[in-house]
């Protein structure tokens, strides 16, 4: 059975991690209501996607 002869050093963890980070979620703004949301996402605020409505508003 294969078994590591020695321990794996920090940086060598660290180098092999290095591509695993979260990224930032990337945001437009919705093009009726102007409200913040991610990308090719139906605006939660007005139901619109690309300038068509999808879903009905939420009523606040």
């Amino acid at each position: 059975m294969a078994v590591p002869k020695r321990k794996q050093s920090n940086a060598r963890t660290g180098t092999r991690r290095s591509h695993d980070h979260k990224e930032k979620i990337q945001l437009t703004h919705c093009s009726e209501c102007s409200e913040a949301i991610p990308t090719h996402v139906v605006c939660p605020n007005c139901g619109k996607y690309q300038g068509r409505l999808f879903v009905e508003p939420k009523e606040k």
